[in-house]
């Protein structure tokens, strides 16, 4: 670049810049995912998106520690990873304090992710992500809790039980059943690898590479109800009975769901879109009671989901449930050059009553001021100048249909409160 070439307005790519709109949008969603979490009594923690590499190696997926991440080293010489998932720094954290914290803990956290992904729908390098996890408690009850709990997001979101689809798994009938065919150690692992991307592969091209690591599939034990199956497929298909009693009417059982995290060693589950337009995973989670022991003492159980916001935000898109944000003003404060201090007044009392005012401090006139309060998208306009001091009277403008109410000014916040609920 030569000195005097301008800069790129272009973001990095993969990532998103997010003005006024866009994010208050976004921040709206996670004031719903907040409120709902919180019904459940879910605390909220974070942590920094710069962890140490060995972190993920020891069990994140090799696609994602071999492939994905941001992976450099720092002037200190210690290799550094931004965070791809949050899952290994709660574990991090959990044992760190684990004689202090009170257990079962109910923690969420919403924040940003990094993953040297190609850029598509629904997937990006940057993306923000509401982790959601019970620690503490054993399989089942807390299966239950969890999974129930991620129907009542999307719910609370707007979204039907026809709008999506959770399909559930079970990573410990899984794994039985690939010691059944005969699988050990890496096997395992290149057979779950493979079944992974069985939905991204021709089912000719999926079952050749089957036979290239089993003459047994596994998929097949499981259909086939193999003896040394049954207590975990009966354990599986019972949670989803229970999920169906407490109101997940759709609810499936998919002994092809994998989940590409290694940690995994219970229940799986993804929430599938149902719409043909956006047919895909919205999110998942699982059980994985052995990644706290990793920082060493006894292991401590947990079962967890996480939503990106990337997926979310197409679905809710998709099934036109997007809520609008909150950021916007909901009234223009039109002024005059004289009594700019007595609007300033009447906008602060406005503005201690709880409404979110847009304070006019140019010179334009009415009529230009007005056009400005509808190209910035704010519902409603008034002016505040000598007439209105002397009087008292104001008049409220709505600006999508000219509508006008002519109120006393003492009444005019809680009126405007009201209407613009």
């Amino acid at each position: 670049m030569s000195e005097n070439e301008p800069l790129s307005t272009e973001a990095y790519k993969g990532v998103r810049d997010f003005y006024p709109n866009d994010f208050a949008r976004r921040e709206a969603v996670f004031a719903a995912i907040r409120r709902t979490l919180g019904l459940y009594g879910y605390e909220e923690y974070n942590a920094s998106p710069l962890e140490r590499a060995e972190l993920y190696e020891a069990k994140t997926s090799e696609e994602i520690v071999n492939e994905q991440t941001y992976t450099f080293t720092d002037r200190g010489d210690r290799r550094v990873t931004l965070r791809p998932e949050m899952t290994p720094s709660l574990a991090r954290m959990v044992a760190g304090k684990r004689r202090e914290l009170v257990f079962p803990l109910r923690w969420f956290s919403i924040g940003n992710r990094f993953r040297y992904e190609r850029p598509q729908r629904g997937r990006l390098r940057e993306f923000f992500q509401t982790d959601v996890d019970l620690l503490g408690l054993p399989a089942g009850d807390a299966d239950i809790e969890v999974v129930s709990l991620s129907v009542r997001v999307l719910k609370d979101l707007g979204a039907k039980d026809e709008d999506f689809i959770v399909r559930i798994n079970s990573r410990e009938l899984l794994t039985q059943a690939c010691s059944a065919a005969g699988l050990t150690g890496d096997r395992i692992k290149e057979y779950m690898r493979l079944l992974d991307k069985k939905d991204k592969m021709p089912e000719g091209v999926f079952n050749a590479a089957v036979r290239e690591i089993t003459q047994t599939d596994p998929l097949a034990l499981i259909a086939n109800d193999s003896p040394s199956l049954v207590d975990a497929k009966r354990n599986i298909l019972g949670t989803i009975v229970l999920l169906k009693e407490q109101g997940v009417a759709n609810a499936v059982f998919d002994p092809t769901l994998v989940r590409g995290f290694d940690y995994y060693t219970g229940i799986t589950f993804e929430v599938f879109d149902t719409n043909p337009e956006n047919p895909r995973a919205i999110f998942g989670g699982g059980r994985y009671d052995r990644l706290v022991s990793l920082f060493g003492g006894d292991p401590i159980p947990a079962v967890g989901f996480a939503i990106g916001d990337v997926t979310l935000m197409d679905f809710l898109e998709t099934h036109d449930i997007m809520p609008d944000g909150e950021g916007k003003a909901q009234l223009y404060l039109g002024t005059f050059p004289d009594g700019l201090e007595e609007a300033r007044t009447f906008a602060e009392a406005l503005r201690a009553s709880g409404i979110r005012v847009f304070m006019n401090l140019t010179s334009r006139n009415l009529g230009d001021q007005i056009r400005e309060a509808a190209k910035r998208g704010i519902p409603y306009f008034t002016t505040y100048g000598p007439d209105e001091v002397k009087s008292g009277n104001m008049r409220l403008k709505k600006l999508d249909t000219g509508a006008e109410e002519s109120l006393d000014e003492q009444d005019f916040a809680s009126y405007l409160l009201q209407v613009s609920k």
